[in-house]
C-alpha cells in the first residue's frame, strides 16, 4: 500500500466515523494530524475545550458520502434507474477489453473520499443473484477495492453475454484517448457482435424500399450498425465505417503488434488493410524493422551533427586560447579551455620558524589568496572552459568560493578513495575530491562518450600526489583542448604520463618546467 492510499483511507475512517456518531475522538498523532487537514478544508471544527474531539461541519454533511454504506440503500440516479450496493466480492471481472489504467484509479480515489461514489457501476445480472459479472464502470469498480471498501453501487442489467460486451465496447469507444488500432478492434468487434444480435440489419436495416414499406414504419426495427453505434459512442457514421472497415480487413494478431508503436495511425492502417490477410503480420515486423532502421539512422545523424557542431566550438575555443597571452614568470591570461587544480591548501599546523605549513614542502595559500590569484582579467582560462578542482571533504565550502570567484559554476565531482585510512579531528578521512565546474558556453563531453565513474579507488602515496587516472580521463574526454595544471608538483611527472605528450601546460611551485614558467 503506497503512502497516497494510505492518507485517504485514513481521510475516509475519520470522516466516517464523524458522520456516523456526529463526532470523532483523534487517539493519535496520525488521526490529529488527519483531522487538522479535515478542519483546514472545512469538513470538521474542533471542540472549544477538549483539542482531540472534533465535529463534522454543515459542509461535510452536505458533500461527505460514507466509503461503505451501512445498509444496502437504494439510489435512484438523473436518469431514473435503480441503482443498490452489492458486495464488491461478488462481482466478477473476467476477460476484459482493456485492463484497469493506475492512474485513472488514482485520479478516482480523492474524489470518491470526498464525495463517494456518483456514478454506478453496470453489471449482469439481478439484485438477487448470488454472483454478476462487470459490465462496465472498471475503473470505479477497481478504486472501490484499492480503497478497501466492501460494496459498490450498481446497475443491474438483465441482458445476455453479448450484450455485456457491446456494453464494455460502447464504453470504451467513447473515450478520446483510444488509437487508431484500438478504435478499429473494438468497432469491428462491436460490428460482428451486432450483426449476430440483429442481422437483418447486414445490408442497412434502415434503407427503404417498396417492399417493404410496412416494416419500415415499424419504429422498433433494430437500426443500421453505423447508425447505432454513432449514436452510442457519440462518432459520426462515418468514422463508426472507416473503423469498422479497418478492423475487418486487417488480422487481429497485427492490429496488436501495431498498438505502442509509431505505426498506429490511420495512414498506415489504411495501407495494411490493402495487404493480403496472410501477408499483414509479415508486413507490419517489415515496417517496424524500417522504423527501428530510419530511428538508428536519425540517430546518427544527430550523433554528427551534435559531434560536428562540438568539433567548430572545440576549434573555437582552441583559437581564443592562442590569442591567450603568455609572459614568464606569470600567470598566463586567457590562455587555457581546460583546468587542472590541486592548490596548497593552508593547513591548522603552521610553523613560525619555516613561514609554512608543518610538514608541508611547499608554501601554502590562504582561501583569500586563492580566490584572487585566477579573478576576472587573472584568469588563465578562457570565457568558455572547463575546470577540474581538487578539495578534500572539510574544505568543500572553501572549495566551491574560489571556484565561483574564478567564475566558474560546480556541476558534477569525481570522489577518489584513498583505501587506506588517514587521520581527522572529526571523522578518519580516506577520500578526496575532484570537482566538476565549468563557465561559460563550453560544449561538454560528447553524448556518446563513455563518462568516468563518480568513485575511484586507488591507494595512496606520498603526500598530496593524486593518481595519474585523472588525467588521463581529462585528456580522454577532452582530448583536443589546450590544458593547463595549477601547482603541478614535478615529483608527480612519471615517464610515460600523459601530460607529458605535449598538451599540457603546467604553473606554480614546483611545476613540472621551471619554476614559474609556462611550458
Amino acid at each position: 500500500m503506497n503512502t497516497a492510499e494510505t492518507v485517504q483511507q485514513r481521510v475516509a475512517a475519520v470522516m466516517d466515523a464523524a458522520m456516523r456518531d456526529g463526532q470523532v475522538r483523534s487517539a493519535n498523532y496520525s488521526e490529529r494530524k488527519t483531522c487538522i487537514q479535515l478542519n483546514v478544508k472545512g469538513m470538521l471544527r474542533r471542540d472549544g475545550k477538549d483539542a482531540d474531539l472534533w465535529y463534522p461541519t454543515d459542509k461535510a454533511a452536505k458533500k461527505y458520502r460514507p466509503s461503505t454504506p451501512a445498509v444496502d440503500v437504494a439510489v435512484v440516479p438523473a436518469d431514473g434507474r435503480m441503482a443498490i450496493w452489492r458486495d464488491i466480492s461478488t462481482i466478477e471481472i473476467g476477460t476484459r477489453l482493456r485492463m484497469a489504467d493506475q492512474v485513472k484509479v488514482d485520479a478516482l480515489k480523492p474524489s470518491f473520499l470526498e464525495i463517494g461514489q456518483k456514478t454506478p457501476i453496470t453489471v449482469q445480472g439481478q439484485e438477487s443473484d448470488g454472483r454478476v459479472k462487470l459490465s462496465a464502470g472498471l475503473h470505479r469498480l477497481e478504486t472501490a477495492k484499492q480503497l478497501g471498501w466492501e460494496k459498490v453501487l450498481c446497475f443491474h442489467e438483465a441482458f445476455d453475454d453479448l450484450d455485456r460486451e457491446l456494453w464494455e465496447i460502447d464504453e470504451n469507444l467513447c473515450r478520446a484517448e483510444l488509437t487508431v488500432a484500438d478504435r478499429a478492434l473494438f468497432t469491428a468487434r462491436r460490428k460482428e457482435i451486432y450483426l449476430e444480435k440483429y442481422p437483418e440489419t447486414a445490408q442497412g436495416g434502415d434503407r427503404r424500399s417498396k417492399r417493404q414499406d410496412v416494416v419500415l414504419k415499424d419504429a422498433d426495427r433494430p437500426k443500421a450498425f453505423a447508425v447505432a453505434t454513432a449514436e452510442a459512442t457519440g462518432q459520426d457514421k462515418r468514422t463508426v465505417q472507416r473503423d469498422a472497415s479497418r478492423g475487418e480487413k486487417i488480422v487481429d494478431m497485427a492490429l496488436h503488434r501495431v498498438r505502442g508503436t509509431r505505426l498506429n495511425n490511420g495512414k498506415f492502417l489504411d495501407r495494411l488493410k490493402q495487404v493480403p490477410q496472410d501477408k499483414q503480420v509479415l508486413y507490419v515486423e517489415a515496417a517496424l524493422d524500417e522504423e527501428k532502421r530510419k530511428a538508428v539512422d536519425a540517430k546518427e545523424n544527430r550523433t554528427a551533427k551534435l559531434q560536428h557542431s562540438r568539433m567548430i566550438r572545440t576549434a573555437v575555443i582552441n583559437h581564443i586560447a592562442a590569442q591567450g597571452k603568455h609572459v614568464a614568470g606569470e600567470m598566463p591570461r586567457a590562455a587555457f579551455a581546460v583546468g587542472y587544480c590541486d592548490v596548497p591548501w593552508q593547513q591548522e599546523a603552521w610553523s613560525d620558524e619555516t613561514g609554512q605549513d608543518k610538514g608541508l614542502p611547499y608554501p601554502s595559500m590562504t582561501v583569500d589568496e586563492l580566490m584572487a590569484l585566477c579573478a576576472r582579467d587573472r584568469s588563465p582560462f578562457t570565457q568558455d572552459a572547463i575546470l577540474y578542482f581538487w578539495t578534500t571533504t572539510n574544505r568543500w565550502r572553501d572549495a566551491i568560493r574560489i571556484v565561483e570567484a574564478w567564475g566558474f559554476a560546480y556541476v558534477s565531482a569525481i570522489t577518489w578513495d584513498k583505501v587506506n585510512i588517514g587521520m581527522g579531528r572529526w571523522v578518519r578521512d580516506r577520500t578526496e575530491h575532484l570537482l566538476i565546474c565549468k563557465r561559460g558556453n563550453f560544449p561538454g563531453i560528447d553524448l556518446y562518450t563513455p563518462k568516468p565513474e563518480s568513485l575511484y579507488s586507488e591507494p595512496k602515496t606520498e603526500h598530496s600526489r593524486k593518481p595519474a587516472w585523472f588525467a588521463e580521463e581529462i585528456e580522454r574526454l577532452l582530448p583536443d583542448m589546450r590544458k593547463l595544471e595549477l601547482f603541478q608538483r614535478k615529483e608527480s611527472l612519471q615517464p610515460g604520463d600523459i601530460r607529458l605528450n605535449g598538451k599540457w601546460d603546467f604553473w606554480g611551485n614546483q611545476a613540472g618546467t621551471p619554476e614559474g614558467e609556462a611550458a
